[in-house]
């Protein structure tokens, strides 16, 4: 309990560390070492050889996570509650997501588009060269929206099972996704098992995440009824069976429409609608989502902290 709290403030101070040694960094080399020899030993069977890569990554993952926490616990309880606590620091991105929204609306307020598609570049998948100032900012909204699961929730969820190092063990399955993942000539069988795998662990997360948004809503005074009817009604407008759970609920909360057609790698890709349209989308928009994401963070906080202090009773 003492570990998640420190983590949780560490993340809201200093937000994501970028350094060498961060467990993401370190899981994604790993990964992307076993593809290249996995891929000659398996030439014949992709699919087979992504499984294979994610267990390896998954089991060593876990297995030296868990290590460093006994073996720091053993030397001294306090380096053990450090350690926890700086591994579960790692894994949350809350302040890391909202600095990197507010990088491309520093852009938008100096009417610098140009800057701001590069800078939106960086975060979406999409092609963002002939975005406008509207569609960059319903692109900031949806980004932030969506990893609020997975780069909030979903650690929280799995530290509140295992601790730090099922915590660890997630960001794994989330990183092989975000390297692996993709339908592509490339990676459509060798990341098929990752992008499953991914689906799986995410699938409790971000329903739980759009009801705290839900929650949020009301707790910051936003549109709390037009979020539920817009969660229930478009939570499955995705191909992926999470993705549009917490963009329905963040999409009502806000009055927005989201989602439609983008491109993709220079082909249009037909996405439908998550939302109604009832106003043009605005810089305060953003704003309106970062106070969501510190609300849902707080909130799933205090539910794995009593989930904790209930199992320990």
């Amino acid at each position: 309990m003492i570990c998640l709290t420190i983590g949780v403030l560490l993340d809201f101070i200093i937000g994501d560390p970028q350094n060498p040694i961060h467990p993401v960094r370190i899981i994604a080399m790993m990964a992307k070492s076993l593809e290249n020899k996995l891929r000659k030993i398996f030439s014949s069977n992709l699919k087979l050889a992504g499984a294979i890569m994610w267990f390896i990554v998954i089991f060593i993952t876990f297995l030296i996570s868990t290590a460093i926490v006994v073996a720091s616990g053993k030397i001294n309880k306090y380096l053990g509650i450090l350690i926890s606590s700086i591994m579960i620091y790692f894994c949350l991105s809350s302040k890391g997501l909202i600095d990197e929204g507010i990088k491309v609306v520093k852009f938008i307020l100096k009417d610098d588009i140009v800057g701001a598609r590069n800078q939106l570049s960086y975060i979406v998948g999409r092609d963002t060269s002939n975005l406008n100032k509207d569609e960059i900012l319903r692109a900031v909204v949806e980004t932030l929206a969506e990893n609020l699961s997975d780069g909030v929730v979903a650690p929280l969820f799995y530290i509140g099972l295992g601790g730090a190092p099922l915590g660890i063990m997630y960001k794994a399955v989330n990183t092989m996704d975000s390297m692996f993942g993709y339908k592509n000539e490339k990676y459509k069988d060798f990341g098929f098992f990752s992008a499953k795998a991914d689906d799986v662990f995410n699938y409790i997360p971000a329903r739980l995440t759009s009801i705290l948004i839900v929650i949020s809503s009301f707790i910051l005074k936003l549109n709390t009824k037009n979020s539920m009817k817009i969660y229930k009604r478009d939570k499955n407008k995705h191909l992926s069976p999470n993705s549009a759970h917490p963009e329905a609920a963040v999409a009502g909360a806000l009055n927005l429409r989201l989602g439609g057609p983008n491109y993709y790698f220079g082909k249009l890709v037909d996405k439908p609608y998550i939302g109604d349209y009832i106003k043009d989308i605005e810089v305060e928009d953003v704003y309106k989502t970062n106070n969501i994401i510190y609300t849902v963070t707080l909130l799933t906080y205090v539910i794995v902290l009593l989930f904790t202090f209930i199992i320990r009773r």
